[in-house]
């Protein structure tokens, strides 16, 4: 146990990664929370209404503590440029799924004020969040109702700007982590640190808590995270396939399929990078050689062909985000897979002290 862990009740140091779009459900966050984890809602695609409607749904299947998770504003960029090219480019696609031609919406992402006006009227205790620093409004108004918060650093750097700004503990996001990336304070490019380097790293440099984030799959992952210095792990791709989660059919069963080299870092789908299965769609968008538009853009204009796709079970269209520890997935209720988890935390700990004896 340690002073993150112990403040929430955590018999198990894992918190759920807030995964956008599908997976993300009230019922898987309070499933890993009942488990003794940590439980996240992604709310950063929400609406205010929605927002609170599955904060109240988590609350009534559990008494836990739980995390509410946003996008800072500061990821969000004008749209600079023609974005003909990206239409024309989308276009056989839509055709393929029977859409209306591709166009840009009048709004891209849902508005971040309202939706802080949603989480702060339903006063999670814990807000977490990524893609740069919150607002200083925002963050003041969070810390006078006692919020406590979770930023996302992918460099150590970024990781001490967070501690400055006042978070109270920050993901260290390694390179092998599934889906966006966090990056804010360099070009993503620069930002590829693998988990092991970075999580020591990160716990040496500031005072708060760190959550090792990246390729962590089972209880050997948990310690060795543990053993770097972490004060929990935040895992996602290894929840992908759980009962609870909106994962689709498609989705999962193009998981269960992956290998650990299937994974590619691309911009093709949001505009922003993250890691995810290779596929028709990215590898067209990467021979097209065209400029991507700016997030949240791009993911607003390639929403309609991705939806599309998941209900026509189209996996070469759809965004399957997943980290490098997918072939170690497994089909199991997120009860089930905490409770193994905690036996593998337990056996990883007796065999390296035989190790060391």
């Amino acid at each position: 146990m340690n002073d993150f862990c112990r403040k929430y009740g955590l018999s198990i140091p894992v918190v759920l990664a807030p995964m956008g779009g599908e997976p993300s459900t009230p019922e898987l966050a309070a499933a890993v929370s009942n488990a003794g984890g940590l439980g996240s809602l992604a709310a950063a695609y929400s609406n205010p209404e929605r927002i609170e409607k599955d904060i109240a749904r988590i609350r009534e299947l559990t008494m836990r503590p739980f995390a509410v998770n946003l996008f800072s504003p500061q990821a969000q960029l004008p749209l600079n440029g023609i974005a003909s090219a990206v239409v024309d480019f989308l276009r056989p696609f839509h055709e393929r799924l029977g859409l209306k031609a591709p166009e840009l919406p009048q709004k891209p992402i849902e508005n971040f004020d309202d939706q802080l006006d949603a989480v702060c009227k339903a006063a999670p205790s814990i807000v977490s969040f990524t893609f740069g620093l919150l607002p200083a409004q925002a963050t003041q108004r969070l810390k006078a109702q006692g919020t406590y918060l979770i930023g996302t650093a992918t460099t150590v750097e970024e990781a001490k700007v967070l501690e400055q700004s006042g978070v109270d503990a920050v993901i260290a996001q390694g390179s092998e982590a599934g889906a966006h990336r966090g990056t804010f304070a360099v070009p993503a490019e620069e930002a590829l640190v693998g988990t092991v380097a970075l999580a020591p790293q990160v716990v040496d440099a500031v005072r708060i808590p760190v959550l090792a984030s990246g390729g962590i799959m089972d209880g050997r992952g948990i310690v060795a995270a543990l053993a770097l210095g972490a004060s929990a792990v935040q895992m996602g791709t290894a929840f992908l396939a759980c009962t609870e989660a909106g994962t689709s059919a498609v989705y999962r069963k193009a998981l269960a399929a992956a290998r650990e080299d299937q994974t590619t870092l691309t911009r093709a789908f949001s505009g922003r990078m993250a890691r995810g299965l290779r596929n028709e769609f990215i590898a067209r968008w990467n021979a097209s050689a065209l400029t991507h538009l700016p997030y949240p853009w791009q993911n607003a204009l390639t929403q309609p062909m991705r939806r599309a796709a998941s209900a026509a079970k189209q996996s070469d269209l759809l965004s399957l985000w997943a980290g490098q520890g997918v072939p170690m997935l497994r089909e199991l209720s997120a009860e089930q897979l905490m409770s193994k988890l905690n036996d593998e935390i337990q056996q990883a700990w007796t065999n390296l002290k035989n190790q060391l004896s």
